[in-house]
């Protein structure tokens, strides 16, 4: 093509797709001659202006259709149809094609906030294209708008919950840090509009199990509460300035969540200064009078919710809140109020507004799923990625291994890449061929699953309790083992699934229940096949998919190579071969705790921590918080503080020199701990209040500094009902992880 007829294709490509946003910007507000004389559509009006303009004009029936998810069109105000569901925890969701990153438990062992900002940028940019894209279609269904239910900043308090995937692990500290990049990274910066808006969920006290959600009563500790479930929320209301939170399904204290005054309404908007909206769980309120039995009849529920400080509906019941005001349970002022948080979220879009003010509104449809958001993608999974063992530096992969047996149910299997709230990748990358396409030439790769994946084998087991086809699974093995024999190293891809573990779902697989899991342990058939593949002497990576912990003591006592990859997005087999071949240098770290079987957990229903994660666990965890290795070795030392004697309202400046003394250039993740004075009852052994993640050179020194606030060193104390920092001795622990600290510093608090 010449220079002129690429030139003109270029303007007519431009031209078109300017076309097109304007036509998406009229549609935005389906504006009659009428409407556009409203003040609320006048853009130079102060937006409180507008947004009381706009309510004023609305009959109560179209308030409360404004507050359900699938808000109606008005026509007569120019307001067209919108319906505010819509997902992104680890990429857009549930629209088709886009870029799908690792799952979120994965962005949390990166410890890298600048990297998860950016990748919540380009979630928000793919979200923008394929808003456009469908309001220029005339579509403006599910899943197809700008407000977006994620992140689920829940604690990780438990392995056996199936919906801990979603979450940042089991730190308050770790969950606030990352979830307030990924907010930051999605809302945007404009001091006008938002990007798009975010929703932390599910506030507050909710993490299994599922299959009693609808039913729950959670009672914690005001101490449990306040400094374990509670941070992460404050953080980003206070400082990410979150716009939306999302109720939870379970009672907290007696109450549901979505009428609990206590925490909406006193916590969040009184004692934070929350100004966004406020969402039910779908279908959460429902559940106040059909499954809590906290009132009898929609109408009081609905009306219970409007006064908690909830104002949108995932669900029918607001449908009730018409008949609620006839029947004296609400007045219309509650209404307006709820509304006008509604209205003014949409106007903080620029949904109102030409699309010549509104910066976002430039975004094509051509900037989702681009090759460089691809390659995004894979960084994520790299940096995810935790390398648990590595006896005798078996990775990464040396040139001798020149015919290597893949096997294992999820070595070609897609659905461990994605996790659940996905969207779809167009190229996923399985484990397999990631290593077909690294191993280069000489180098054979040959697979063979070797055992079908749980809930196939389930499938498959007859009222006898053997499995129906045994030539199957005794033909799958012998393969394996075939291939095994012949290799000179084994790879096995093993774990679970997002087809085990997650959301309330209906699986009939022994050590799983409802979405849950009741137990930790591998798979039998996988743990069984594992072993005999051990006995061929042959060296073995296995490469373990998962959401949550799995208790694999076996495997750590006996396969020299251990690579935990979660469920790491579209990119993942590239990521883990880029890992076992040396192409990176592992630099995750676990988010979470492995214990070594479910035997060392209090009860899953119990809410308390004691006896959980790193802050509250006195038992020898199989892996810790925070550990992970490296191709590279880290020296610490010269640990110092700017000054040992400070005041509550002042910050610790601590520096510490890591050097790296391997013969790669690696990233190291340096951790910082405090320790409470002794007496304080009730508090954790350690607490995580600062870490940095630096890549270093191989044979150089970094100094590495950080800036640590004394009030992240509070504590409730329930008979002030107050956060307190407490006067007297601490320890500051630095180290590469919650169990291997390196160096130690005590300072006093006045």
């Amino acid at each position: 093509m010449n220079t002129k007829s690429s030139f003109l294709r270029t303007f007519l490509l431009l031209s078109g797709f300017l076309l097109l946003i304007s036509i998406g910007g009229q549609a935005q507000t389906q504006k009659s001659d009428v409407a556009a004389d409203f003040p609320f559509m006048n853009p130079n009006l102060p937006l409180q202006v507008r947004v009381d303009d706009l309510v004023s004009r609305m009959t109560l029936e179209e308030k409360v259709g404004q507050m359900q998810y699938t808000a109606p069109a008005i026509p007569h105000l120019g307001i067209p149809e919108y319906n505010w569901w819509n997902e992104c925890l680890h990429g857009v969701a549930r629209n088709g094609v886009a870029t799908v990153f690792p799952q979120a438990i994965g962005m949390a062992a990166t410890w890298n906030t600048e990297l998860i900002k950016q990748e919540a940028d380009v979630i928000a940019t793919e979200a923008r294209a394929k808003y456009y894209e469908a309001v220029a279609a005339g579509q403006r269904g599910i899943y197809q708008g700008l407000t977006f239910w994620s992140p689920n900043i829940n604690i990780f308090r438990d392995p056996r919950w199936g919906r801990g995937q979603e979450t940042y692990g089991e730190d308050p500290f770790l969950t606030s840090q990352i979830g307030k990049a990924f907010v930051q990274g999605l809302q945007g910066n404009d001091p006008k509009y938002f990007k798009v808006i975010s929703t932390a969920k599910h506030f507050a006290v909710h993490s299994g199990p599922e299959s009693e959600r609808h039913r729950f009563d959670a009672w914690p500790s005001l101490r449990d509460l306040y400094d374990t479930y509670l941070p992460a929320f404050e953080v980003l209301v206070k400082d990410a300035e979150v716009y939306s939170v999302m109720s939870c399904y379970n009672r907290v204290y007696g109450v549901p969540s979505s009428a609990n005054s206590f925490l909406f309404e006193k916590i969040l908007r009184n004692d934070w200064g929350f100004k966004g909206y406020v969402v039910s769980d779908c279908w959460a309120i429902s559940d106040i009078y059909s499954f809590h039995n906290f009132v009898p009849t929609a109408e009081k529920a609905s009306s219970l919710s409007v006064r908690a400080g909830v104002d949108l509906a995932c669900g029918p019941e607001y449908g009730a809140l018409v008949n609620a005001v006839k029947l004296g349970y609400l007045d219309e002022y509650h209404i307006n109020t709820a509304v006008k948080r509604l209205m003014e979220a949409r106007f903080r879009l620029g949904l109102f507004d030409p699309p010549s003010m509104v910066p976002y509104a430039a975004i094509a449809p051509s900037a989702n799923n681009t090759p460089e958001h691809r390659q995004l993608a894979r960084k994520l999974a790299e940096e995810s990625i935790v390398l648990l063992k590595n006896e005798n530096n078996l990775l990464p992969l040396s040139n001798r291994f020149k015919t290597i047996a893949v096997i294992g149910p999820y070595a070609e299997d897609t659905s461990v890449l994605l996790g659940n709230y996905n969207g779809t990748p167009s190229n996923p990358v399985t484990l397999l061929q990631g290593l077909k396409t690294e191993a280069g030439k000489g180098v054979k790769v040959i697979y063979a699953k070797g055992v079908d994946r749980p809930e196939i084998l389930a499938s498959r087991i007859g009222e006898s309790g053997k499995i129906a086809d045994d030539a199957i699974s005794a033909g799958m093995e012998a393969e394996a083992m075939k291939i095994a024999s012949k290799s000179d190293i084994i790879i096995f891809a093993g774990g679970i699934s997002p087809n085990l573990e997650g959301e309330e779902m209906d699986v009939k697989v022994a050590g799983f229940k409802g979405g849950d899991r009741t137990s930790l342990d591998l798979p039998a058939s996988q743990q069984a096949l594992l072993e005999k593949l051990s006995g061929l002497g042959k060296p073995i990576v296995f490469v373990l998919t998962n959401g949550s912990a799995i208790g694999i003591k076996w495997a750590s006592e006996h396969v020299p190579a251990i690579v935990e990859s979660w469920y790491p997005g579209e990119e993942g087999g590239a990521a883990v071969a880029d890992v076992i071949y040396g192409k990176y240098n592992p630099s995750g770290r676990l988010p979470v705790t492995f214990y070594n079987s479910v035997d060392d957990l209090p009860a899953f229903e119990n809410y308390s921590m004691e006896g959980r994660t790193y802050r509250y666990f006195r038992k020898q965890a199989l892996f810790p918080f925070g550990y992970g290795l490296s191709y590279s070795s880290f020296v610490y030392s010269g640990a110092s503080l700017d000054k040992t004697l400070v005041s509550a309202n002042e910050s610790l400046q601590v520096s510490v020199k890591v050097k790296n003394a391997g013969k790669l250039k690696g990233a190291e993740v340096t951790q910082i701990y405090v320790t409470q004075p002794a007496g304080i009852e009730g508090q954790p052994i350690k607490s995580l209040v600062g870490f940095s993640k630096n890549e270093i050179l191989a044979g150089e020194t970094a100094t590495i500094t950080l800036n640590i606030p004394v009030s992240r060193f509070r504590h409730y104390e329930p008979a002030t009902g107050q956060y307190e920092i407490a006067s007297g001795t601490y320890e500051l622990q630095i180290g590469t992880s919650s169990a291997d600290i390196r160096q130690k510093i005590a300072f006093a608090v006045k």
